[in-house]
């Protein structure tokens, strides 16, 4: 079944209540993804500070790091590393650690367990910034790991997040392993954000690369996109998992039920709509 929540904010003053709310929409949809969570935040300055590198590992820890690398910044976010260095300097110092999130200003956070007490442990609500998505996960494809939970992230300051499953996902990874394409796990929405990150680099806009998807992937799915630039919604052509957008002049957000919503600061005078089947939307700081 799995929860998607995502906050997009226009209104600066409301930064340092990012991950305040973002903690708080998260919680209102932990039934529909008891198994594990995620989030991906744009902006904190000290998950992510301006001008640094920024590197989400899982198999690894702030004490292996500083080993490893005499001197770094690791911070320990339950079973996250978030490490201030380069993807290529990490990758050379910690071949073993996965890496699950990289970009200036970004930082991805995951575990397995219950989606509240692993936002207490990410530190979530303390978390400041312009942009963040969450997921709540009910394991259907893979086993239940760090490394299954959502958000995916495969590109520079790219995530996904997906409720939903994609029935084709074994012959679009083949194809893309024969473009020279690798995965980390066997989760069906990995396929999905490869998919989006392979066209994002030969030139795609978000947009077009989600029109692409559409085209290509088979299921049910609702996705929620986001860059270091945009927040991007789309559902399949039977638009049968549920998907609600709320947009002020404040704010945009995206999540799986309106009590996830209903948490958000000026709620009630928002536009709410259903996001129309096979529709790109595209917010854009």
């Amino acid at each position: 079944m799995c929860g998607i929540v995502g906050l997009h904010l226009r209104e600066p003053s409301l930064e340092p209540r990012l991950g305040e709310l973002l903690a708080a929409m998260l919680g209102q949809v932990v039934e529909r993804g008891p198994d594990s969570a995620g989030v991906a935040v744009y902006g904190d300055p000290w998950l992510s500070p301006p001008g640094q590198a920024v590197v989400s590992l899982l198999g690894t820890s702030k004490a292996e790091v500083a080993t490893a690398l005499p001197g770094t910044v690791a911070i320990d976010a339950d079973a996250t590393t978030v490490v201030h260095a380069g993807v290529d300097q990490l990758a050379a110092a910690l071949p073993e650690a996965t890496v699950i999130g990289s970009g200036e200003g970004f930082a991805v956070l995951k575990g397995a367990g219950n989606p509240v007490a692993l936002a207490e442990s990410f530190g979530l609500a303390d978390v400041t910034g312009w942009q963040g998505i969450g997921h709540t996960r009910m394991a259907t494809e893979s086993a239940v790991t760090p490394e299954g939970a959502h958000p995916f992230s495969v590109g520079a300051g790219q995530c996904l997040v997906h409720n939903g499953s994609f029935a084709n996902h074994a012959t679009i990874r083949r194809e893309l392993r024969a473009q020279g394409v690798e995965f980390d796990s066997e989760n069906d929405s990995e396929v999905g954000a490869r998919f989006i990150a392979h066209h994002l680099a030969q030139g795609a806009d978000l947009e077009k690369a989600l029109k692409l998807l559409c085209e290509r992937f088979d299921g049910f799915y609702t996705l929620l996109v986001s860059t270091g630039d945009s927040f991007a919604v789309v559902r399949d052509a039977i638009a049968c998992k549920p998907a609600l957008v709320a947009e002020t002049d404040a704010w945009v957000a995206m999540a799986s039920e309106y009590r996830a919503l209903d948490v958000l600061p000026g709620i009630e005078n928002a536009r709410i709509f259903e996001p129309e089947p096979e529709e790109v939307y595209v917010w854009r700081r």
